[in-house]
């Protein structure tokens, strides 16, 4: 899927139509200190398996495609919910 970098959409903080900057959002490095993380440590150690069960059938075919918008006029950035696509490209 194609995505122009300057959109114009709604911007929930001027309260009207404003050109927007489309960026992709990475993933950041998950905390080690976050309770999940810690628990999942806390399991691997030692000489057991892993604690979770293998996923189940294929691998689904798209992926889910944060965007993040900024507004070019108050510079706010909106995160709407998020589209599925294969691959997502942006640029112009």
């Amino acid at each position: 899927m194609k995505k122009p970098r300057i959109v114009k959409r709604y911007c929930p903080t001027c309260k009207k139509h404003t050109s927007h900057n489309v960026e992709k959002i990475k993933k950041k490095k998950a905390s080690e200190l976050k309770q999940g993380q810690r628990r999942f440590r806390r399991v691997m150690r030692g000489y057991r398996g892993f604690p979770r069960p293998k996923p189940e059938g294929r691998e689904k075919t798209s992926r889910r495609a944060p965007l993040k918008y900024t507004c070019t006029v108050c510079k706010k950035s909106h995160q709407p919910p998020s589209i599925r696509a294969k691959k997502v490209d942006i640029g112009e």
